[in-house]
């Protein structure tokens, strides 16, 4: 039976390292595609090489040409221009609109039936342009944000308590960003939420945290940001989707109603399976948390709306 095809549009650090792991963990063959010519066929080659060594089955390529894309069950988008110091991801907003433009269109004419899953910064507004874009069912257009911020949630949570990892269950929903809602209510190590565990000015601190783990990253590189964790976000969304596992994930997705946000891609808990998003769970979150979430939506939404793409 032959392996399912995954796109990844960007064959830089993040899409370099998704189709890395999506390799080594024999989720799909994979089709890295970029503007730069010789870069993807090289990183290509260069994981065909690694084949023999940690022995997985699927394959790699590389290509400047959406043609050998075509029939993909999903596409991943990281293309666009990386976040630098002191640069917000709202600042990325103008350049990487045109390349987001670009993509999906391409993208969809060469694999109408895929799943689209978006990376590209601002993630939530890129998102929401590649659903307009796309002329797709919303269920079938997603972005990698909320996964991310989960993770660096967990860490933070760990590095604070001397928890193992796996004993702590993490969540960051709301904007991927600066307006992201970590959520200490529904976090928690060896299932005891940490709001029980640490006092609340350590629980704001570790919130502080999370929400600019990413600049902390940027930061420290000095050029470039977070490509390791990124990328294993993707592949975890990656494996329910093709998987048809129903796994629930923070994923940036389109709400029409739910937590009182309509029309706005915002991560929350999603039901993600074969078609995409298979449903979006529910948290019953305080008035607090319910405040906090519909104002990272409307953060979200007054971007958009300065691209003219609402209503």
């Amino acid at each position: 039976m032959p392996f399912p095809k995954v796109t990844v549009v960007g064959a830089g650090q993040v899409g370099a390292t998704a189709a890395q792991l999506l390799a080594l963990h024999n989720v799909a063959d994979v089709v890295m595609i970029d503007v730069a010519e010789g870069m993807p066929q090289g990183k290509a080659l260069d994981l065909m090489h690694l084949r023999s060594v940690e022995r997985f089955d699927v394959s790699v390529s590389g290509t400047n040409d959406y043609a050998d894309t075509a029939g993909s069950d999903v596409v991943v988008i990281t293309a666009g221009l990386p976040r630098k110091p002191g640069m917000t991801r709202d600042d990325l907003l103008a350049a990487n609109s045109a390349i987001m433009r670009s993509v999906i269109a391409a993208a969809v004419d060469a694999s109408p039936d895929a799943v689209f899953v978006c990376v590209t910064n601002p993630l939530d507004i890129m998102t929401y342009l590649a659903f307009k874009e796309s002329g797709l069912p919303h269920q079938r257009v997603l972005g990698m944000g909320g996964v991310l911020d989960s993770a660096r949630f967990a860490f933070a949570v760990a590095e604070k308590t001397g928890a193992p990892i796996h004993e702590i269950d993490a969540l960051a929903i709301g904007a991927h960003g600066d307006a992201m809602v970590p959520m200490p209510r529904f976090t928690t190590v060896n299932g005891v939420p940490i709001t029980e565990l640490l006092p609340a000015a350590d629980v704001a601190a570790l919130v502080e945290r999370t929400t600019f783990g990413g600049a902390e990253v940027v930061a420290l590189l000095k050029t470039g940001s977070a490509f390791y964790a990124p990328a294993a976000s993707i592949v975890a969304m990656v494996r329910a989707i093709l998987g048809d596992t129903g796994e629930v994930l923070p994923s940036c997705v389109y709400l029409t109603g739910e937590y009182g946000i309509d029309d706005v891609y915002l991560s929350v808990p999603a039901r993600l399976g074969r078609e995409g998003v298979l449903g979006v769970v529910e948290l019953p979150l305080d008035d607090q948390e319910l405040d906090a979430l519909q104002g990272s939506a409307a953060t979200v939404a007054e971007s958009v709306d300065s691209l003219g793409l609402r209503g």
